[in-house]
């Protein structure tokens, strides 16, 4: 019997690494029309060029959810994050996020508009 359960957990944990493999390999196509093997068996320089377009399309996907666009597609966004991830476990002295400009945000201002009713 406990062959069978331990069977049973390693036939589940390989249907789900091959769902998130497939869920990956998708977006990454769609997305930025990279194959996956590719990637991953890529040298450094052009992984590193990979990164920042795969970046890219992250940082696109984030705005459309903000938005709300119709097209924001919230596995999507999650596959692209799990692609980074694991194209950036080549490089782990890598930062946590490839930025290619720094993001600026508006400062609040605690006053209200001119023509605000009080």
């Amino acid at each position: 019997m406990r062959d069978f359960s331990n069977e049973i957990a390693a036939f589940k944990q390989n249907k789900l690494s091959e769902f998130t493999d497939a869920r990956q390999r998708a977006a990454l196509q769609i997305c930025c029309g990279i194959e996956l093997s590719h990637a991953l068996s890529a040298e450094p320089t052009s992984t590193l060029a990979l990164l920042k377009r795969l970046e890219r399309a992250i940082e696109r996907e984030r705005l459309r959810g903000v938005n709300r666009h119709w097209s924001y597609d919230l596995n999507r966004h999650i596959a692209l994050k799990q692609v980074r991830d694991r194209l950036k476990g080549v490089f782990p002295d890598q930062p946590g996020r490839l930025s290619l400009r720094p993001r600026r945000r508006r400062p609040k201002s605690n006053t209200a508009p001119e023509g605000a009713a009080r």
